[in-house]
């Protein structure tokens, strides 16, 4: 398949595309209250889609040089934006990586619709939008239902770690990991740990969080 030749019309169309196929990305992410929404993701597809754009317009006046070395720059480039929505919490939670990925593929969307590569970029951008939407509630199914849960908990002072191991074992769950949050909370009397908790089998985490709420020496729990 050889290069489509660079024209007025052709660039208007594949900058448009990019402003279509960002836009319907950002939206998801948007909706969602996420670090970069649907603007973000507009200007990104249309950065990268420009910037091929460029280059093979330089390609084509000079009749030299390589067709997609711009392009090349954009797929590195575009890590100091995705690295800008990443968080890490508080309590150790990492946020934003799913939105650094989806500025990362709509990048590789803008490059392909700025080289006219049409149909990859079609097939990508309904491929992206369906996994940040679509597989959302199958995602979010599989880490509700998961063996293994990260939860905050808050217990009072007369409860000591041997009481919460035991309370632990006859419910058939296991301790991997606990942390002492330092920081929180600023009650007297009450001590805040981050635990990693692992099921003998698949149960429903909010089934599980009613539970460990009954038990006597926790005030307060969470999952992470």
């Amino acid at each position: 398949m050889e290069m489509l030749p660079l024209t007025y019309e052709g660039a208007a169309l594949r900058i448009l595309c990019a402003i279509f196929i960002g836009g319907l990305l950002g939206l998801d992410r948007g909706l969602k209250n996420r670090p970069a929404g649907m603007r973000t993701y507009m200007l990104v597809c249309v950065g990268s889609c420009l910037i091929m754009l460029t280059n093979q317009f330089i390609y084509q006046s000079a009749g030299t040089g390589d067709p997609v070395r711009m392009g090349a720059q954009v797929v590195s480039g575009i890590g100091f934006l995705g690295a800008g929505t990443i968080i890490v919490t508080r309590r150790s939670q990492i946020k934003g990586l799913t939105t650094a990925a989806g500025l990362w593929a709509a990048a590789g969307v803008g490059l392909a619709l700025g080289v006219g590569f049409y149909f990859g970029a079609a097939l990508g951008g309904a491929a992206i939008f369906g996994v940040m939407t679509l597989l959302h509630r199958m995602d979010n199914k599989l880490q509700s239902n998961a063996r293994t849960i990260e939860v905050y908990v808050e217990m009072s002072q007369d409860f000591s770690v041997g009481d919460f191991l035991r309370e632990l074992r006859t419910r058939n769950l296991e301790l991997h990991e606990l942390q002492r949050e330092h920081d929180a909370p600023r009650e007297q009397g009450v001590r805040a740990y981050l635990a990693t908790l692992r099921a003998q089998r698949r149960t429903s985490h909010i089934e599980l969080l009613e539970d460990l709420t009954k038990i006597p020496g926790i005030l307060f729990i969470e999952e992470l």
